[in-house]
């Protein structure tokens, strides 16, 4: 471990900013189309965070307040193309108000090269909870019990209505398909390219796919995570309403025909690899039981079969359940590495301090057997992004189709990465 002004930790083996992705174009998307040939690049640079920053409480401000300088320590890295934010803008513990929303607005701004973000459930999906600044569902009167502040006004954004807040979110953010805040880089949206035959699917602003000149092909789709898919009834109602199980099938289903767009693009561009950008992680159940997932399985499915069709490395990003862990939850066994404690060195899942921390915050230590599906697919593989906790890290990936790597802690196929613990404090 290397610590200087920042610290890399490797395995040892609505204001001036619209859309914060640039450009889509109006063809459909149900027709795969080859980009322009050029002279093709063998290696590409991003960097990936999520659940970023974090607060144990309402009034914990600590990392936002400390989040211009984790942007600014991501911008000194020279050769960056983009920066993925996989979600969760704020925790669990935090309201949902659209100040808070426009001071990530703000802080985003100062990044100097493309971001690319996807939504949490903390921004949208949860925002129901009382803990968030929601309300309860009141079994006497069949009414919602708002959380209000001394003067008896809503604490959150419209009561925290999940629906609302993902408008909220949408006019922030996506203002306007295609567009990036100084950026040249161009990207397809689902609301700009949809089958005329799902008109819903045009809501799916924050749905994006584009290829990059190292032949890689990055994919976003909105899944919450934490709660089934969205399917936890909001505010605590005895079931879903009308409203909230339209909006689950309707997402759904574009999500589904999204990830299908996007392979079937890759295999038109002749990708050299995928990679998914979400915020659920669909393996976790976070305390509760195997059962609480059963509505992530047709992404999986999606994925895998996508996947194995595609018979190329794909690499899955995503937040949600905070520890850094790397493995491919797609073949039963597989090797994989976690961090003990944040920050620290991963480790294989299988060493005592891994199988501890694994215990202690009911991860589990084989993922596939939280969806133990038939799969095996060997060209897959998964990173979860450290997050809430301090120290804040991000991740910065290589791709380089020259080389094939062994799957480890930082390491598959033509990716390689390094997690780094910038000093903002």
């Amino acid at each position: 471990m290397e610590i200087k002004t920042m610290r890399h930790i490797t395995h040892p083996a609505l204001l001036a900013l619209p859309l914060l992705i640039l450009a889509g174009c109006n063809s459909s998307s149900d027709t795969p189309t080859a980009t322009s040939t050029v002279t093709p690049q063998t290696k590409t640079v991003f960097s990936v965070i999520g659940d970023t920053p974090y607060g144990t409480s309402p009034t914990d401000v600590a990392q936002l307040n400390a989040n211009p300088a984790f942007i600014e320590a991501i911008n000194k890295e020279s050769n960056l193309s983009f920066v993925a934010h996989v979600g969760d803008t704020h925790s669990g513990k935090q309201y949902c108000t659209q100040n808070y929303n426009v001071t990530i607005l703000n802080q985003w701004a100062g990044f100097k090269i493309p971001l690319i973000y996807t939504p949490g459930d903390n921004e949208w999906a949860d925002c129901h909870k009382a803990k968030e600044g929601g309300g309860t569902y009141n079994a006497t009167t069949g009414a919602i019990d708002y959380v209000v502040d001394g003067s008896g006004n809503l604490v959150d954004y419209a009561g925290g209505d999940p629906l609302a807040n993902l408008d909220l979110i949408r006019s922030l953010y996506f203002s306007n398909p295609g567009k990036a805040f100084g950026s040249t880089l161009t990207v397809h949206s689902q609301a700009l390219e949809f089958d005329k035959a799902n008109p819903t699917d045009n809501a799916m602003v924050e749905n994006v796919w584009w290829m990059d000149p190292a032949g890689v092909l990055f994919v976003t789709v909105n899944i919450p995570g934490g709660s089934n898919n969205g399917t936890d009834p909001w505010y605590g109602a005895p079931t879903m309403s009308p409203t909230q199980a339209q909006n689950v099938a309707n997402r759904s289903a574009a999500v589904l025909r999204w990830l299908d767009t996007a392979f079937a693009q890759a295999k038109a561009n002749n990708a050299k690899s995928v990679v998914i950008f979400t915020q659920a992680d669909m393996w976790d159940n976070d305390g509760a039981t195997p059962a609480h997932l059963t509505q992530y399985k047709q992404y999986i499915d999606k994925m895998a079969a996508n996947s194995l069709s595609f018979g190329k490395p794909v690499l899955l990003f995503l937040g949600d359940s905070h520890i850094y862990r790397s493995d491919n939850p797609l073949v039963k066994g597989a090797p994989c590495f976690i961090e003990p404690a944040p920050g620290a060195i991963a480790i294989a899942c299988t060493d005592s301090a891994a199988s501890n921390s694994l215990t202690k915050y009911k991860k589990p230590t084989d993922p596939y057997l939280n969806q133990p599906n038939g799969y095996n697919v060997p060209n897959f593989h998964r990173v979860v992004v450290h997050g809430e906790t301090v120290p804040v890290e991000y991740l910065k990936v290589t791709f380089d189709s020259s080389v094939n790597l062994p799957t480890t802690a930082s390491s598959f196929g033509p990716f390689s990465w390094t997690r780094v613990n910038p000093k903002v404090n």
